[in-house]
């Protein structure tokens, strides 16, 4: 085997002979230190927490206003529905006042917290429309924040049902790749700002779009 530090293989890495090869620092390498390409040795460096983003600093949208008109609106048809068979039950089954009187205590509970539940749940839910991805908040209890980058996103739709369209709202959808249901859904946007975002999401990802 011959020795790259000297005989034909030293003066081939030295193109102005075996003389200037010995100015070259070490010996006959080249400045890069690398004679043969070889790949550099693979490098992941700690990151430390406190330089990562907070999504707290984040400036998050609020949905539609008219959204919560609509879900408490929702939550009175809910229990405008179920006192009707719960009435026929109480009046048929020959309970005593205290029993009927327990199960309609009951039903106004359950009711006037239907009610109000849209005041406590909306306002902690948001968006955020960011160069890279989209990040969506919801819940109360058990809270979730979902960021979906655009170039995951396959296919984005827009949608709304009869009461939605009464009050002019909309729901985006977005799908990554693998998926057979929305991967993210924010409900309770208006028309006019989810068509935007789906333009805009249209024009991040290039993705084939449906507008439903």
């Amino acid at each position: 085997m011959i020795d790259p530090g000297t005989g034909p293989a030293r003066a081939a890495n030295c193109p102005g002979g075996v003389g200037q090869c010995q100015e070259m620092s070490p010996a006959w390498l080249p400045p890069t230190g690398n004679p043969y390409n070889a790949p550099t040795m693979f490098q992941n460096p700690e990151i430390p927490l406190d330089t990562l983003p907070s999504v707290d600093s984040v400036q998050w949208q609020a949905l539609a206003p008219a959204y919560k008109r609509l879900r408490q609106l929702q939550a009175l048809l809910v229990a405008g529905a179920a006192s009707v068979p719960l009435l026929i039950v109480t009046f048929l089954a020959g309970l005593a006042a205290l029993q009927v009187v327990f199960i309609w205590l009951t039903w106004a509970i359950l009711s006037t917290a239907l009610l109000l539940w849209p005041t406590l749940s909306l306002p902690r839910r948001g968006y955020v429309v960011r160069d890279r991805d989209i990040i969506f908040r919801h819940g109360v209890v058990w809270r979730s924040v979902t960021a979906i980058p655009f170039n995951r996103i396959q296919h984005v739709e827009t949608s709304s049902t009869p009461f939605d369209r009464k009050f002019e709202l909309a729901t985006l959808q977005l799908f990554t790749a693998g998926g057979s249901s929305g991967d993210l859904k924010i409900d309770g946007l208006e028309s006019r700002t989810a068509e935007q975002l789906r333009v805009f999401v249209l024009q991040k990802t290039g993705a084939s779009i449906e507008h439903a």
